[in-house]
């Protein structure tokens, strides 16, 4: 009657952090890049917003709309990120959008010269990295999207 019982405890348990046990790498670096740019893009379009309602610039309404929007866009890669973390399969498709849409902005960027031009190699760098991190068949495979192993 005093038998020691061990719990059930899952083969897909979750490890530390909400993520799920097995997860690979490439699948937690991709959720990170997203999840920066997401922050990247909220914080810009907090600052155009601010900017805009504090009467900063010459067209506070174009300031306004251009913060509300970058904040709109901002949700896709942290929902993107979210998903990654977790090992959900919708993720990818959202996440590789992402990254398809920032390349030609980063392009933009790099004609623009000046300044802009870091920010465009640093946004082309990040975005050819999550595509390389989320085609690779190790994380296709962790998603459930490839053929198993």
């Amino acid at each position: 009657m005093s038998e020691k019982q061990t719990p059930n405890v899952p083969t897909d348990a979750a490890a530390p952090g909400g993520a799920p046990a097995g997860l690979p790498g490439r699948l937690t670096a991709a959720a990170v890049l997203c999840a920066l740019q997401g922050l990247a893009l909220a914080g810009l379009g907090g600052y155009l917003l601010f900017d805009g309602i504090a009467g900063h610039v010459n067209s506070a309404r174009q300031a306004e709309t251009g913060g509300l929007t970058l904040l709109a866009i901002a949700a896709l890669p942290l929902i993107a990120a979210r998903g990654l973390r977790l090992g959900r399969r919708w993720s990818r498709g959202p996440a590789l959008i992402t990254q398809l849409t920032s390349l030609p902005v980063a392009w933009t960027l790099w004609t623009a010269g000046g300044a802009l031009t870091a920010a465009a190699v640093a946004l082309a760098a990040v975005a050819l990295a999550v595509v390389a991190l989320l085609v690779n068949p190790t994380a296709t495979e962790a998603l459930g999207i490839g053929p198993a192993a």
